[in-house]
């Protein structure tokens, strides 16, 4: 049979005209498209797969969905996904949503509550099946979703929000294990360089760098804000290197920050960790490829993905609220005085 024997011309290749053609039914073709619930021999599989190259067959995604009550694509929104830590977070995300056969659709607030609110509006709107908020705040206004019916977990959130699960680390725990090294190599004045987070609620990192100084019997250190960013970083470097009592260590609340601490530093001579040690978080991969590279503490991408993914729409979907906090781990390297 050729394609001019299908009558396609009245308008989109359906799965009615991939039946004709491969001389089967359209249960088997939608079989074949959804890979199910029947299997489809495979001599069967060819010739319908045939028949699609041949037609040119695109399945209606909004017609299925229709179908299935679900558009099998959940929504994602991050400050920045420029950060390298987003970056791979939500390409974890994707993975993990993809084992599960669900696509993925990634949104930027860039550090904004009303463009995070606006993203939350838009993927609510496109019916997704839920939502990933990394939000710029600690306790986020998802009011949009619930108004929706659309479930969602806080990701990279390491607080027990009402009526919303989430998934983070223990960042006070993190920032210890930083602060705890510096000590450990002798530092006595550590200063803090940390984002800024609108919202009441103190960074979990900010109380552990404070707990652990005054628990090591020593002088609160100095504490700069400025963006998640190079750049944010880069200004409170040189803020830092202003100051008459500066710092001999600095710990970073994220690599980012930390790779502009670093420029400010090699453009004042001071050397790192010589002069002044420094450490960071996230464990991004920036973290391993800038010089010296980064003593960071390392979130565990993977797991947070898969966990929040299982908690979404897994086997953890319609379960009780879950607030799970994963352990970090301190990668050292060189930039905090070892090796």
């Amino acid at each position: 049979m050729t394609t001019s024997a299908v009558q396609t011309s009245r308008g989109p290749v359906t799965r009615k005209d991939v039946a004709r053609y491969a001389g089967v039914s359209t249960a088997v073709v939608s079989y074949v498209v959804n890979g199910g619930p029947k299997n489809v021999a495979p001599a069967t599989e060819a010739k319908v797969r045939d028949a699609i190259r041949v037609l040119g067959y695109r399945p209606n995604a909004a017609a299925r969905a229709l179908k299935l009550g679900s558009s099998e694509t959940i929504g994602v929104v991050v400050p920045d996904n420029t950060n390298p830590f987003f970056t791979q977070l939500a390409h974890a995300v994707e993975d993990a949503a993809a084992e599960l056969g669900f696509g993925m659709v990634l949104t930027n607030s860039d550090g904004s509550l009303t463009r995070e609110r606006k993203n939350i509006r838009t993927l609510a709107a496109r019916q997704v099946d839920g939502v990933f908020l990394a939000s710029c705040v600690f306790d986020p206004d998802v009011t949009e979703l619930e108004a929706s019916e659309i479930p969602s977990v806080l990701l990279n959130n390491a607080g027990s929000p009402p009526g919303l699960s989430s998934v983070g680390v223990d960042l006070q725990a993190g920032a210890r294990a930083a602060v705890e090294h510096l000590i450990g190599h002798g530092h006595t004045n550590i200063g803090l360089a940390i984002g800024t987070n609108t919202g009441n609620q103190l960074d979990g990192r900010e109380v552990g760098w404070l707990a652990t100084l005054r628990d090591a019997g020593l002088p609160d250190g100095p504490m700069l804000h400025g963006p998640f960013s190079r750049p944010g970083g880069y200004e409170v470097g040189k803020r830092f290197l202003a100051m008459a009592n500066r710092p001999t260590a600095i710990f970073a609340s994220n690599d980012m920050q930390a790779i502009g601490i670093l420029r400010a530093l090699h453009e004042a001579g001071v050397r790192v960790p010589e002069d002044l040690a420094l450490v960071s978080f996230d464990g991004s991969l920036d973290a391993e490829y800038c010089w010296p590279a980064l003593t960071t503490v390392a979130q565990p991408v993977k797991a947070m993905a898969e966990a929040a993914v299982q908690a979404l729409v897994g086997k953890g979907r319609g379960d009780e609220l879950q607030h799970q906090i994963l352990p970090t781990e301190l990668i050292i390297r060189q930039s905090c005085g070892c090796k």
